[in-house]
C-alpha cells in the first residue's frame, strides 16, 4: 500500500541538517505552546508521526535537549541552532516539526495559529489537551 501523503523538504538554517518528512494531517494540526520552553523558543510546529520523518543528511549534527519530565526530546542543528522538530511530551508518537524548516512554508503564511495551553500540560492534569488560544497574524499591519 502506498502512502499518497505530500512528502515535504525540510532543513535546518545553515542546511546541515536535511530531512524530509509526511505530516500527519498537513497543516491543520499547525501550533503553538506556552509552557516555559516554547514561549522562549517562539516556533510555531505541526505533528508528524515517528515513522514519516527521513534524514537525508546530518543527523548526527543533532543535538538533544530535554527539561522538567524529560519526556520531550527537542532536536538542534549543533553548526547554526535552529529547532528542527522535538518529540512531543503530549503524544511521543509524534514529532512537532518547525513549521519554518519546510522548504517553501514561512510561519507567517499562517493567519491564524491554535496555541495549546502547555503550562496546563494535560500529562500533568490528566485531561486531554486544551486550547488556550489563537494567535493571529495581520501582515497588513
Amino acid at each position: 500500500m502506498s502512502d499518497e501523503r505530500h512528502q515535504h523538504e525540510a532543513a535546518c538554517h545553515c542546511g546541515r541538517v536535511k530531512f524530509r518528512v509526511r505530516l500527519a494531517d498537513e497543516f491543520n494540526t499547525i501550533r503553538r505552546c506556552t509552557c516555559s520552553y516554547c514561549r522562549m523558543r517562539g516556533a510555531i510546529a505541526v505533528s508528524a508521526d515517528l515513522k514519516d520523518i527521513e534524514f537525508v543528511e546530518g543527523e548526527d549534527n543533532l543535538t538533544l535537549y530535554q527539561f522538567n519530565t524529560r519526556t520531550a526530546k527537542h532536536y538542534f542543528c549543533r553548526t547554526c541552532g535552529i529547532y528542527t522538530h522535538h518529540q512531543r511530551r503530549s503524544n511521543p508518537n509524534q514529532f512537532g516539526i518547525n513549521v519554518a524548516c519546510i522548504e517553501g512554508i514561512s510561519p507567517f503564511d499562517f493567519p491564524e495559529v491554535q496555541v495549546m495551553d502547555g503550562v496546563s500540560h494535560p500529562s500533568d492534569s490528566g485531561t486531554g489537551p486544551k486550547i488556550a488560544g489563537i494567535l493571529r497574524f495581520d501582515p497588513t499591519k
